[in-house]
């Protein structure tokens, strides 16, 4: 009798995996790729892993895969005009799928994504970017909303009394002054009359 084949799927393993690469990363072991960034004069070499770097950026493995046969297996790989903070966090996040960034550099994480054509960190930056301008039209939102009515409520306070006086006012031409009244307004008059 045939048996129903089962799927044997482990949660876990994906991440393991990325664990135990960015581990081997960074003690040095296995790499054959060093990356040199250089920008303004600052520069920085960084060994990786060919497989992680071809698997997340088409950059990457365009240059792999082109790259002419060399004496041994290990690359280089020179990218000038990226900031070494910024490729350093580059290789976090496609090691570990997660980096932390400041709000202002966001934006040059989505370039350096676009320039390395890394889908996965491109999309996160993108759904990022979205979150706080969204935030932010929120906050501004929340912001006018409380200027109009701090408005209203500061209008309606001395609109009220002045309607409510000239309701309640026997004599509304007394009441207004210029009019022929005199200073003391309808309680004068009556003492007047009497």
């Amino acid at each position: 009798m045939e048996s129903n084949p089962v799927l044997l799927e482990s949660k876990s393993s994906p991440i393991n995996l990325l664990n135990e690469m960015q581990q081997l990363r960074l003690l040095g072991h296995l790499c054959d790729v060093t990356v040199s960034v250089e920008y303004q004069g600052v520069r920085a070499e960084f060994p990786a892993h060919k497989a992680v770097l071809a698997a997340t950026s088409k950059f990457f493995k365009e240059v792999f895969l082109n790259e002419e046969p060399v004496d041994g297996p290990h690359s280089n790989v020179f990218l000038n005009e990226v900031q070494v903070a910024d490729f350093a966090s580059f290789l976090e996040f496609v090691y570990t799928a997660r980096v932390e960034v400041e709000e202002d550099r966001v934006q040059r994480m989505l370039e350096i994504a676009e320039k390395l054509k890394c889908l996965d960190l491109s999309e996160t930056c993108f759904q990022l970017k979205k979150q706080m301008l969204e935030s932010v039209l929120l906050e501004l939102q929340n912001f006018s909303e409380s200027q109009n009515s701090e408005e209203e409520s500061a209008a309606r306070p001395s609109a009220v009394p002045a309607a409510k006086a000239e309701r309640d006012s026997p004599d509304r031409s007394a009441a207004a002054p210029g009019r022929g009244a005199s200073p003391e307004g309808p309680a004068a008059k009556s003492k007047e009359k009497a």
